[in-house]
């Protein structure tokens, strides 16, 4: 059964003291911390790169999840597995052999994640639920934090845990405490969420909710799930 890991989105975070930022989010219980990785060519904006993630490392305990939203994922990776990065997801968009991407990620040493934008049919990634560690349905247009949960595309993840009961599912985009239930229920187990982490009353205390509604709900579809 997936159990969940919260991933709070560092693109809401203070880039001035990204280090800091990320030592807090650890303090207040995230299992993950979600790197955003845009390089204005694939998504419009521009935020960081491998450097960075190399400095990180060297100053923070924690499992980095970069979220590539760069043209030619291909070219990259080497470059993250020398930084440190743990997940290398990357848009099944953006490339044209996913499955010779995901062979070059795992030859580096880090896990692979597939994300698929809110336009994108799921059937893009089934043929790949051998392979993926983890596989991320976008819930906002990529690019840009603080945008508005789209549950249209909630769907995309009760297929996925349909077809892949094991499965680590992320969700990111506008996730918050007014839509968590719905991503829950379909069977994501992997949130990522900025703004309403970041801008809480009592971070732990959010970080704790999602973590307890997401494992309350993998439970229940284990207890549904077939008897292999």
């Amino acid at each position: 059964m997936p159990i969940a890991k919260i991933s709070p989105s560092l693109l809401s975070g203070d880039f001035g003291i990204l280090a800091a930022e990320c030592k807090r989010m650890v303090s207040h219980g995230a299992d993950w911390l979600h790197m955003d990785v845009m390089d204005g060519h694939f998504v419009p904006n521009i935020t960081i790169g491998a450097p960075v993630i190399s400095c990180l490392t060297k100053h923070v305990d924690a499992f980095l999840d970069c979220h590539m939203m760069v043209s030619h994922p291909e070219k990259w990776v080497d470059d993250f597995a020398k930084a440190g990065a743990h997940l290398y997801c990357f848009h099944i968009e953006a490339t044209q052999d996913a499955s010779a991407l995901i062979d070059k990620i795992h030859a580096a040493g880090m896990k692979a994640g597939v994300a698929v934008k809110p336009g994108t049919p799921i059937t893009a990634v089934k043929d790949l639920g051998d392979k993926m560690d983890m596989c991320l349905v976008m819930t906002v247009e990529p690019g840009f934090g603080g945008q508005r949960f789209m549950a249209e595309c909630i769907p995309k993840v009760k297929t996925l845990r349909e077809w892949f009961p094991n499965l680590d599912i992320e969700v990111d985009g506008g996730v918050s405490m007014e839509n968590i239930d719905a991503a829950a229920d379909a069977g994501a187990n992997v949130i990522v969420a900025g703004t309403s982490i970041f801008k809480a009353e009592d971070i732990t205390q959010t970080i704790q909710d999602f973590r307890t509604k997401v494992n309350k709900q993998q439970e229940l579809l284990a207890e549904k799930a077939p008897e292999p």
